[in-house]
C-alpha cells in the first residue's frame, strides 16, 4: 500500500545523533528520503524537535537545567537554527520550506483550528514542505492544558488535522517490544498492534530520555490519538536505511498500529452524526450536482437559504433547496456572514463583507456526503 500525506515526527535523539548537538549528516539522510518522496508526488510534513537542543549548542550550554523558562529560552534561541540547517538541506534539492508554530489552544479554538488547517493544507498545495513545532516560547506548564508536551501528540494532532494517510513517529528505538530490550534479552519487536489495550500499554516501558521529551509512553498516546482518528502509525528507527521511503510504501518496519476506522468512516461518521451541527444551508440544484458528482467545494453562489445562528468552523447540514439532505461540513463564515454573501460570486466577498476566509463557505476536503 502507497501512503500518499505523510505526516513524519524526527525525534531529538535521532537528529542529534544521540548526542548534545544536531547532526546534520543524519538530517541531511532523513531530507534526502523526504525530498525523493516530495518528487513522486507523496505530501510531507515534519514535526521536528530539536530546538531546545539546537539551542544549547549555540549557547554553548552543558547542564541540565530542564525548567520550562530555560527551555523556552533555549528553543527560542534554537528555533532560527534548526530551520536554517532545514532550509539549506532541502534547498539542495529544489524544495521549499516552511514553519508552524503550534499551541494547543490553536487547535482547540474553532477559529484557530480552520486556519492551521488551512495554511497547512494550502502549503501542501504549493508542494512546500512545512516544518512543524510546538511554540514553546508562548507555552507553559503553569497554564496545564496550553501545552501538547511532547512532539509525539503534536505529530498525531497534525495528522488528525490535516487528514494524513499515515502517521510516522522516528526516533532512536526501533518500535515497541514485549519488554524492554536494553533490560530483557528475550525481548521481541512487535511487528502489528491491531488495538492499544492494556496489555500493549504495560509494555510501553518509562518516560523519555535525558534530551527528548517522549518515551514509548507518549508514542502510544499519540499512536491511540491518531489511529482513534483514523490515521495508521509507524514508530521506527530513523536510522533505519531508507526507513521512511519503506514507511510510505507499506512495507515491514518498525511497529504498525493499525487505525481502528479508515480515515473516510472517521471523519464522516463525525460530520454526519448532527452531533455538533450548528444550521443549515440550503443550496440550488447546480451547488448540489457539483458536490456530489464534481466533488467541489460549496461557493456562496450556490447558497440560497441560510438557518439557524453558527460562527466559522461550526458544522451544519447541507440540503437541497426541496429539501433532500446532501451532506454535513464545517463552514468557512459565520450564519450572519453567509446570510449576506448567499447568492453571491466569491471574488465580492472582501467587498462586502471587508474581509475574507477564501472563496469558500465550506471546502471540500471539509465536507461529508450522504
Amino acid at each position: 500500500m502507497q501512503y500518499k500525506r505523510i505526516v513524519i515526527k524526527l525525534g531529538t535523539n535521532l537528529i542529534t545523533g544521540g548526542g548534545g548537538r544536531l547532526d546534520l549528516k543524519v538530517m541531511a539522510d532523513l531530507a534526502g528520503q523526504v525530498a525523493e518522496l516530495h518528487r513522486k508526488g507523496h505530501e510531507i510534513i515534519i514535526v521536528s524537535s530539536g530546538a531546545v537542543a539546537a539551542g544549547r549548542e549555540l549557547l554553548g550550554i552543558k547542564n541540565k537545567r530542564r525548567d520550562i523558562p530555560f527551555k523556552q529560552v533555549m528553543a527560542s534561541v534554537g528555533q532560527n537554527r534548526l530551520m536554517n540547517i532545514y532550509y539549506g538541506l532541502f534547498l539542495e534539492h529544489g524544495i521549499n520550506v516552511a514553519q508552524a508554530l503550534l499551541t494547543r489552544a490553536d487547535l482547540t479554538d474553532r477559529a484557530h483550528y480552520l486556519n492551521a488547517r488551512n495554511t497547512l493544507l494550502a502549503l501542501i498545495d504549493l508542494k512546500v514542505v512545512c516544518i512543524v513545532n510546538e511554540n514553546d516560547v508562548v507555552c507553559t506548564d503553569e497554564l496545564g492544558e496550553q501545552r501538547f508536551g511532547d512532539n509525539d501528540n503534536l505529530s498525531a494532532m497534525v495528522a488528525n488535522l490535516v487528514d494524513a494517510d499515515l502517521l510516522v513517529l522516528l526516533s532512536d528505538v526501533e518500535g515497541l517490544y514485549t519488554s524492554d530490550p536494553q533490560q530483557d534479552c528475550k525481548a521481541k519487536l512487535i511487528p502489528v498492534v491491531e488495538t492499544i489495550d492494556i496489555k500493549i500499554e504495560e509494555m510501553a516501558g518509562g518516560a523519555g530520555s535525558a534530551r527528548g521529551t517522549g518515551g514509548m509512553v507518549t508514542k502510544l498516546e499519540a499512536a491511540r490519538l491518531a489511529t482513534s482518528s483514523g490515521v495508521p502509525v509507524i514508530i521506527a528507527k530513523g536510522s533505519l536505511p531508507r526507513v521512511i521511503a519503506e514507511s510510505a510504501s507499506g512495507k515491514s518496519v518498525g511497529t504498525f498500529f493499525k487505525a481502528r476506522d479508515s480515515k473516510i468512516e472517521s471523519r464522516q461518521r463525525w460530520l454526519l452524526s448532527g452531533l455538533s451541527c450548528l444550521g443549515r444551508i440550503s443550496i440550488d440544484k447546480g451547488a448540489a450536482a457539483a458536490l456530489r458528482r464534481q466533488k467541489k467545494s460549496l461557493l456562496p453562489a450556490g447558497i440560497v437559504e441560510v438557518e439557524g445562528s453558527f460562527e466559522r468552523g461550526d458544522v451544519v447540514d447541507v440540503f437541497e433547496k426541496d429539501g433532500e439532505r446532501v451532506g454535513s461540513g464545517i463552514v468557512n463564515y459565520s450564519s450572519a456572514d453567509l446570510i449576506r454573501i448567499k447568492g453571491e460570486r466569491s471574488g465580492v466577498i472582501a467587498d462586502m463583507l471587508g474581509y475574507e476566509y477564501g472563496d469558500e463557505a465550506i471546502h471540500r476536503d471539509n465536507l461529508a456526503l450522504v
